[in-house]
């Protein structure tokens, strides 16, 4: 372009009109409207405005092109070489014409040519519009004329209206000059008439409505509401509702005695539910370790004593007192009241705070551990240190956890996407396992449990897709109803199945039956999303979105795959396969699923968790092949599934939470933990805290050195507390009140917090308002309060500060809050006017747009405080539905208890008489033998440091003890007592049911395990 412009310079200097006509059509250039017919036109043109830039003695070579992006071009002519920069030194040439010039110069001469022809084209019209033209000024010299002689018309005219004028003005002025003479008559009269006139309006009006009443106290009443509901409306729906609005609301915000005990009911029943849990964890425990000795009863003859002496566990007077003996005594230990205890509880209170708000220390502890104790750690710890997210604040709170741990594993411990399906993620499994207990569970059987219930309901449905399987049933069949043996073979192959028509026809109708259950199965899946539990959800999405950004690369597919997989196989799948061990169908106690039933609900997982993994049939399945299709459909509706399944809001929406949850919350938040966990906890933290906060900054530290070295049990419990051994210390429960040890809010003069200060204004300004509303803060805060609004206002803050004080200490406010609760209006109104000042220096409001930030703030605060009543009334229903699910549990329990209780008492039953009354007069049977005859039998080894050759010196005596099942070994050499050793059976059965084969009797001899007991089965246990 530079270049052609130059050219086009160049042959306007020349004069030539043909070649200065040729360049300027140059494409290069872009030039517009050239007509080949102008060229002489645009020769005159050009050369004139390149003498008009001309000056004297301009030789540069340099010039510029503006672009249309703003930059500039430079460019000289007599290299012709360009730059994007201005060069050093450079001169640009003054008489050089730009494109834009030469454009408009083009476009001049252009439209110049265009009117011409335009006017020679257009010769009639032009012709047309002189006539009018010249007919317009013939008309205006006539209405000129015209004009001239009715001049003399509006003269008359006025004349008359002079006249008539004077006529008026006399008329008025003598009707005035009466009225001024009887002006006190007139006046009477005027009073009486409107006097008359109003009282008859009005009677009529009253009239009217005291016939219409009802129908005016409707109207008002709608009116009311409709104006109510439309400033609720503006308050919860508008983001900046003006400052009336919130006025008329800001009520809502005091704290009723309802409200408190609302607030110590849900206390209770949290710590009802806890404990309800623990128990019942404990009960659970019992009950397995029963089952696995009544096992061992019955694989190795175990004298039934010792299982009736466990069982002795599970009486209902032990099953009562299990919640009070694991609390803690008030009175003593870490709850005594002395200054010292004092100190170490609060130590502890501001610890376990700082845990749960923040979750970073628990999540990186959580990959310090084994993995065989982070199970244990975060049920017994963990979940109970959130209170099993029994209300918002604890389910908020654990779920950040989750969200924390999750992103630590992926980025520390995941190289691939696929990791997390192939291995066995430790927060992945934690969180499954804990939404599908308790609240989860429910969700499953909402999901689940109809379908499944049709399935345990239809005695028909039988699925087998396995080909060896209905040929072997086939014969079978026949078989029976003939009554005589096949000719087929009974053991054959798949292909050799298949080559039957009957087997091919049976597989069939079970692959349809199959599809059509599956089919229930996916709708009741796909149709419940919003069942699932909200922390589940929330924890796909963050897997997902942590996937994505720590592999980029990896493909959607990939990402959905691993999300599906938490979702339906980690979840959902073994709902589907063992509905009995999630409580989705109600079994009697010691019932279980019929095989065919649990055949084909494990077909059903298997078609469902392939179509989520996006896999088919092949290989050794062909015959599976034709439901490939099917699965490739299915995987797609998975997809769609997971997707709908990750839109979930941010937990601060879902919960309504905020900073300032804690600071206004009612009621403190409360744990249960017991001593042991308290303990392991804190030698824990001592141990990794280097790691888990390498800052020397950070307030965990400070916390471990308040709290010092690590105590003991009778340290924190007291010294006389289960002396006689009955109770395990370590498993009694404290409570913790938590607090933070850094919040430090104050509202004396000299406080800084902004926090607080914003808290504590919000406050004052919601006592002022109920009893001074207005339009403006200016208006609410400069005007003086009346009389009655100041007794009112003084009435409401007694009233509160009575109902605080009956109420509990877990149930009071912050004093920052309640600290200037009992001052006058007017001291509120100046308190009010300072933390203005000061909050808008801080930056937090703006007087430019009338404090409306702090107006949107209260306005939160009451949509929160709705938000909050309405889940806490949600929670109580919760929480009384889970203490019911809990009893029935307990129930379940004890009906468990007692099925092997009347086990045992059969097996009583059983024994050969006269087994006890044999022993009491006879002396107590004793067993001698050398240890050569032992090593012959096998149940000696070998003893350490001692040859065989000198076995036939040593001498064992085995000896029944006092109590059953416990024997006394007494080990001699040469006829000196040398050991003696107290022999568990339960210990020994304990050892074969772990698969340990020798075992060490005074740290000297190994023994087999499995021949002793043999032995001792053989000489001293009735058969």
């Amino acid at each position: 372009m530079a270049l052609g412009v130059a050219a086009i310079n160049q042959a306007i200097k020349e004069g030539k009109a043909a070649q200065t006509e040729r360049v300027l059509r140059n494409p290069a250039v872009g030039l517009r409207g050239v007509v080949p017919d102008l060229a002489d036109g645009y020769q005159r043109v050009l050369e004139d405005a390149m003498a008009k830039k001309r000056r004297a003695g301009d030789t540069a070579f340099w010039v510029q092109h503006d672009m249309k992006d703003g930059t500039a071009y430079y460019f000289h002519l007599q290299t012709f070489q360009g730059t994007w920069e201005q060069p050093l030194g450079c001169h640009l040439n003054t008489s050089h014409l730009t494109r834009e010039e030469i454009q408009a110069a083009i476009t001049k001469v252009s439209a110049a040519h265009d009117r011409q022809q335009l006017w020679k084209a257009n010769v009639g019209f032009v012709v047309q519009l002189q006539a009018c033209l010249r007919g317009f000024l013939v008309r205006q010299k006539f209405a000129e004329h015209s004009h001239f002689l009715r001049t003399w018309l509006p003269a008359v005219i006025k004349i008359q209206a002079h006249w008539r004028g004077y006529r008026q003005r006399k008329l008025y002025l003598e009707r005035l000059q009466y009225l001024k003479a009887n002006v006190d008559a007139v006046i009477k009269i005027q009073a009486w008439a409107r006097m008359w006139a109003a009282r008859r309006q009005y009677q009529r009006r009253l009239g009217y409505f005291q016939k219409n009443v009802d129908s005016v106290i409707k109207i008002q009443a709608f009116f009311r509401a409709r104006k109510a509901r439309d400033d609720y409306r503006r308050l919860v729906h508008t983001p900046h509702p003006p400052l009336s609005v919130v006025c008329r609301f800001v009520h809502l915000l005091n704290q009723s005695q309802q409200d408190f005990l609302a607030e110590a009911e849900l206390l209770k029943l949290q710590e009802e539910v806890v404990r309800k849990i623990r128990s019942n964890q404990q009960l659970e425990q019992d009950l397995n370790l029963l089952d696995i000795k009544i096992g061992l009863l019955v694989k190795n003859r175990i004298t039934l004593q010792e299982v009736v002496s466990h069982c002795k566990k599970l009486t209902k007077k032990n099953k009562e007192q299990l919640s009070d003996m694991m609390v803690l005594d008030k009175q003593k230990g870490l709850k005594s009241l002395s200054k010292e205890k004092r100190q170490k509880l609060e130590a502890y209170q501001h610890l376990f705070y700082l845990l749960q708000t923040q979750p970073i220390y628990l999540a990186k502890l959580i990959f310090l551990m084994p993995q065989n104790k982070t199970t244990k750690f975060m049920e017994s710890v963990i979940f109970g240190l959130y209170n099993y997210a029994s209300n918002r604040r604890e389910a908020y709170l654990l779920l950040q956890l989750f969200k924390t741990a999750l992103q630590e594993e992926i980025k520390s411990k995941v190289e691939q996407p696929q990791d997390m399906v192939t291995g066995n993620p430790t927060v992945v499994r934690l969180v499954v396992r804990f939404y599908r207990n308790g609240r989860g569970q429910s969700a499953l059987m909402e999901i689940l449990g109809k379908v499944v219930q049709d399935v345990l309901e239809d005695k028909m449905l039988s699925i087998h897709t396995d080909p060896v399987h209905i040929y072997k049933s086939w014969i079978n069949q026949t078989e029976a109803q003939t009554g005589k043996r096949s000719h087929l073979p009974y053991n054959v192959t798949s292909e050799q199945a298949l080559s039957h028509s009957e087997v091919q026809r049976r597989l069939d109708i079970s692959l349809r039956t199959l599809l059509a259950t599956t089919d229930k199965f996916l709708v009741a899946i796909i149709s419940s999303v919003d069942q699932i539990p909200y922390g589940m959800r929330y924890v796909a999405k963050v897997l997902k979105v942590t996937l994505a950004e720590k592999f980029p690369d990896a493909t959607e597919t990939e990402i959905y795959k691993v999300v599906g997989n938490l979702l339906y196989y980690r979840f959902l799948n073994p709902a589907v396969v063992a509905p009995d061990a999630f409580d989705i169908v109600a079994m009697a106690a010691g019932g279980a699923l019929a095989t065919p039933q649990r055949h084909t609900l494990g077909a059903v997982a298997q078609l469902l968790q392939l179509a989520a993994a996006g896999k088919t049939f092949s290989g050794e399945s062909q015959h599976l092949q034709v439901l490939n299709d099917y699965l490739e459909q299915t995987h797609l509706k998975f997809r769609r599934f997971v997707c709908r399944a990750c839109q979930v809001p941010e937990p601060e929406e879902h919960f309504a939470v905020d900073e300032y949850l804690d600071m206004v919350a009612v009621s403190k938040p409360l744990v249960y933990i017991t001593v042991g966990e308290l303990i392991n906890t804190h030698k824990l933290l001592l141990e990794h805290q280097d790691w888990i906060a390498p800052g020397h900054q950070d307030p965990l530290h400070e916390l471990l050195e308040d709290l010092g070295e690590l105590p003991t049990v009778p340290d924190l419990i007291g010294g006389n507390v289960g002396a006689d051994g009955s109770v395990d210390l370590s498993k009694l429960e404290v409570s913790l009140t938590l607090t933070n040890k850094f919040e430090g809010l104050e509202t004396d003069a000299d406080d800084t917090s902004a926090r607080s200060l914003l808290l504590s204004t919000k406050q004052l300004l919601a006592d002022i308002m109920q009893f001074h509303p207005g339009d403006s803060f200016k208006e609410i805060l400069s005007l003086p309060a009346s009389g009655p609004q100041e007794a009112a206002h003084r009435q409401l803050m007694c009233r509160r500060q009575a109902c605080e004080a009956q109420n509990s200490e877990l149930l009071r406010r912050h004093r920052s809050l309640t600290a200037g609760s009992l001052l006058p209006l007017a001291e509120k109104q100046r308190r009010v006017l300072r933390n203005l000042h000061r909050l808008e220096s801080l930056g937090l409001v703006s007087a430019g747009d009338g404090y409306q930030g702090l107006v949107d703030k209260l306005a939160k605060d009451i949509r929160n405080q709705r938000r909050h009543r309405q889940r806490r009334k949600a929670e109580l229903v919760k929480l009384q539905a889970t203490l019911r699910g809990l009893s029935a549990k307990t129930t379940f329990y004890e009906e468990q208890g007692d099925y092997y209780s009347q086990y045992i008492r059969a097996c009583l039953g059983h024994l050969a008489p006269g087994c006890k009354s044999s022993r009491k007069g006879k002396k107590q049977l004793s067993l001698h033998y050398t240890a050569a005859q032992l090593l012959d039998k096998g149940v000696l080894v070998e003893i350490e440091d001692l040859p065989t050759s000198h076995f036939r010196n040593v001498i064992f005596d085995i000896t029944p003890g006092e109590e059953a099942g416990k024997f006394e070994v007494n080990a001699k050499f040469l006829g000196v007592d040398m050991e003696r050793f107290q022999l568990h059976y339960q210990d020994l059965l304990q050892l074969q049911y772990e698969g340990v084969a020798v075992m060490k009797l005074f740290n000297k001899a190994k023994v087999n395990v499995n021949l002793l007991i043999f032995l001792l089965n053989k000489k001293f246990l009735q058969k």
